[in-house]
Formats: C-alpha cells, sequence, structure tokens
C-alpha cells in the first residue's frame, strides 16, 4: 500500500489494520510524514512538525503492539492539535506573533486523555490568531491553503485553518480544533471535512489557551462521521481541572450511530434564513433533506422566535467582551505585532458595558427557553454550515463574518455536526449542518452517518491529491 493510500484510509480502518499487525504504527507515521514533507510546503497547515518524536512514539506503540500490551483501539494512531491546545515544552503561539517564542508548561487533559490512550501527537496546527476569525486568514502567522483550489488561494475557514487542511490534505488522519463560533464547522464546510461542535463541559477546556471562556468548546475534525464519533469518544470525560464537565456522565455515541434514522423528525430552517446562502449551497441542502426523507425521517417546518443574526449579535458581544478581557494588554498596545484584521475584532469589546454583557449573558437564557419549546417534538435542525463555498481570499471582507449559520449553536450552547453534502460548479464542497440539542452529539452523529452513508461526498480528494 503506497504513502498515499494508506494515509487516506479512516481512522476506524487503520485501526483494524493495526490491531491485526496487517500494518504497524511506525508505517502509518511514516507515510503521514511523507505526505507532509511533500504536500507542507504549499498547504502550510502546521506550525511545527514533531516528526521525531512522533517516530520515537510509533516505535514504542509498535513493540508494545508485538507484546500484546495494546491500551486500546486507538494505540498507534497519529493526531494533529491545534496551536491552541497545550504540549509541555513544545510550541504554544495561539495564532499570534506576540507568543512566537512560548513553550507550554503543561499539558492540556485532552492531550493526556489522548496520550493515555496510544495516540501520536503529530504536530501543532495554525490558527486564526487568538482563534478570532472565520474566514480562516492570518496575516503575520500564515494562511493555510484550501487544497480544493492549488490556483487561486481561497478560505480555508477559521479559526481551525491548519486543523481543517492538514485533515483534507490526508497529511493526518484526524485533528482537534475549537469551536467560539463556527470554528469548527466553518473550517470543514470549506475544506470538505466533517466536524463536531460539542456542548460546552463534554470535552475538557483545560490547558487551552482561551477566546470566550462562556462560549469555547473543543473538538474533533476527521473525514467521516465515524472518525469524529470515536474521537469524541476519546476526548470527552470529567476532569476535575474543569469544572464546566463536572456532572456529565460518560456518554458513547458509537453503539447508536449505525442505528438508522427512520422515524426522526428533522426540521428545515425557517424560509427567511435561506437568503443568506448562495444558490448552489441551498440547492446541496435542499437535496440533502430530499435524502434525509428517503432514508426514513419526516422533515418538518420550524417556526423560531428570532433570528440567526439576532442571534449571533449577542454570541458577539460575549465574545468581543471576554476575549478583550483576555488581551487587552496586547490589543491596547500599538507596537504589538498583531493581525491587523483580528485587532479590531477584539478591540469592539473594550466599548461593550458590564450592563451590556450582563444583558447578552441574560438574554441567553431567555433564547435557550424559547429555541426549546420551538424544537419541541423535533430531533434536530438542518442548516447549510456556511452561507457559500469557500472564497478567494481576495473577495474577503474582513469587517463581516461567515458565521451566519454557525453562532447561534454556540450561544444556545447545543451541539452541531458539518459535514460534505456536494460540490459546487467550480467543484468545491458544500456542507450541511446538523444541529441538536445540548448534549445529544450522539443523535447529530447518528443521523451524520446515515446521510453520509447514502453519499461519497466524504471520500471526494481534492485537487491537491489527484
Amino acid at each position: 500500500m503506497s504513502h498515499d493510500q494508506l494515509a487516506a484510509l479512516p481512522v476506524h480502518q487503520l485501526s483494524g489494520l493495526i490491531q491485526r499487525r496487517e500494518i504497524s504504527p511506525v508505517e502509518l507515521v511514516d507515510s503521514c510524514l511523507t505526505n507532509i514533507a511533500r504536500h507542507e510546503p504549499r498547504l502550510q497547515a502546521f506550525v511545527a512538525v514533531h516528526a521525531d518524536a512522533a517516530r520515537l512514539a510509533a516505535q514504542g506503540a509498535q513493540a508494545a503492539l508485538r507484546a500484546g500490551h495494546s491500551v486500546g483501539p486507538l494505540h498507534g494512531i497519529p493526531i494533529a492539535l491545534k496551536d491552541l491546545i497545550e504540549i509541555e515544552g513544545q510550541v504554544f503561539t495561539g495564532g499570534s506573533e506576540a507568543f512566537r517564542e512560548r513553550r507550554a508548561t503543561r499539558s492540556a487533559t485532552l492531550v493526556q486523555k489522548l496520550l493515555s490512550q496510544g495516540v501520536i501527537v503529530l504536530g501543532k496546527t495554525h490558527t486564526v490568531e487568538f482563534a478570532m476569525g472565520g474566514w480562516g486568514t492570518n496575516t503575520r502567522r500564515g494562511t493555510p491553503w484550501n487544497p480544493w483550489d492549488m490556483e487561486v488561494q481561497r478560505t480555508p475557514g477559521g479559526s481551525s485553518n491548519g486543523s481543517a487542511v492538514a485533515v483534507a490534505g490526508r497529511l493526518v488522519p484526524w485533528a482537534v480544533g475549537t469551536d467560539t463560533g463556527g470554528s469548527i464547522r466553518m473550517p470543514a464546510s470549506w475544506c470538505g471535512i466533517t466536524g463536531l461542535k460539542t456542548t460546552i463541559g463534554r470535552i475538557s477546556g483545560h490547558g487551552i489557551q482561551p477566546l470566550s471562556p462562556t462560549l469555547d468548546t473543543p473538538g474533533p475534525m476527521a473525514r467521516c462521521v465515524e472518525d469524529v464519533a470515536l474521537l469524541y469518544a476519546a476526548l470527552q470525560g470529567r476532569d476535575p481541572l474543569d469544572p464546566l464537565t463536572t456532572g456529565l456522565s460518560y456518554a458513547d455515541p458509537l453503539p447508536a450511530l449505525k442505528r438508522g434514522i427512520r422515524g426522526l423528525r428533522l426540521a428545515r430552517m425557517p424560509d427567511s434564513e435561506r437568503g443568506y446562502a448562495s444558490a448552489e449551497v441551498l440547492a446541496a441542502y435542499d437535496e440533502s433533506l430530499r435524502l434525509l426523507a428517503s432514508l426514513g425521517a419526516e422533515i418538518v417546518t420550524l417556526e423560531l422566535p428570532f433570528r440567526f443574526e439576532d442571534v449571533a449579535a449577542f454570541n458577539m458581544r460575549i465574545m468581543a467582551a471576554e476575549s478583550y478581557a483576555l488581551y487587552h494588554a496586547l490589543i491596547d498596545d500599538p507596537a504589538a505585532p498583531l493581525d491587523p484584521d483580528v485587532r479590531p475584532r477584539i478591540a469592539a469589546g473594550r466599548d461593550i458595558s458590564a450592563r451590556a454583557y450582563l444583558e447578552a449573558m441574560q438574554q441567553r437564557n431567555v433564547m435557550k427557553q424559547q429555541f426549546a419549546l420551538a424544537m419541541q417534538g423535533i430531533d434536530a435542525l438542518l442548516t447549510p454550515s456556511t452561507m457559500t463555498t469557500a472564497l478567494p481570499l481576495s473577495a474577503v471582507d474582513q469587517t463581516k463574518a461567515p458565521a451566519h449559520y454557525t453562532r447561534f449553536g454556540n450561544y444556545l450552547d447545543l451541539c452541531g455536526l458539518s459535514l460534505p453534502n456536494g460540490l459546487d460548479s467550480q467543484g468545491l464542497p458544500t456542507s450541511l449542518q446538523i444541529v441538536c440539542r445540548g448534549q445529544q452529539e450522539d443523535l447529530a452523529l447518528r443521523i451524520g452517518w446515515a446521510c453520509e452513508q447514502a453519499t461519497d461526498w466524504h471520500a471526494r480528494l481534492p485537487p491537491a491529491l489527484t
């Protein structure tokens, strides 16, 4: 099997091959590193590649497996982590030139969880500075190249841009990102992969650089729903270092993943929200609705007591206020080497009063209740993940955000899965978002798996690899 073929396999297949000793962790890590050497100079997904450490870890995993000491199904599987996540002794820039020399002094809880299961960290991936941006650009640290167009540089999506490009470019089987207003789902959409925005508290945020502690949540990014479910299962759990995880019991999404969707009631988004999406994104969305209906789901109409843009405005108020509180010293220092597109987004928090911030927090509870009432008897809300397919960087308006369909999920503390559902006339991916109530990741994954099995969009290769 060639390096390209091996690195392109999904994790759930790679796991079986490793456990049966048909391939070794050393072979798999070498395949990923070979692809990184070949494609990374153009794609620029990584801040740092830990090649030597990954090879040593792979050798250790291989020896353990040969001795019959497997620590589980993920033993020997490589992964990439967004450069907001601390790994003791490794680079930890948070996407900022101001932190380019910073090294982590601890490892995040999710890193410890992965290492305890034998997962091998290949490196750290790029992010928008401080994770504050949906387009995926970073003028100082570099913008990863969306592999779906190798002629024109297009938006990779943000802020988990490097993680999405690394997975889409077959540099690594899966990765971890974070999501505060759509930062997993938008890159997943534009890079043609699958990403899960988890409910706050499902995965520990300890050791992850914050943007907005009220809204931040880490989550898995992969090339298929089953792999996302596997990584979600590996990452979740209570953590005494993160009080948001207390009170939540472990919820394994895998037993129900392949149960089918017959009898579920899935809501199309209100007609008033359709005008924000391009014609080709809507065509793919409508086709997904027809597909899900053919699989036995009932597609129903949903009326919401608010517009997505109203929710997004409150979400942004919280993000700006909390991010300014965290980074005001840098934002207010004109000599600080900050991204000129990011600085004004966070600086907007300077003008948000305590009263306005508290109103946004109070309104959050009101809107949560309104959404819960509107969703009675409905299992999930379906929307596009993004309004358009990936735009040329030259067409981006940095004063606007592409998060129309995603921010409401963070503000209302819902979970949401983005997965490929088509290609537009330019060959660029479109994406379906499946939004479920908080703590119902298993249901979102179940719906996504059923949809994915009826198509092959998730298996399409971007031009960078053809």
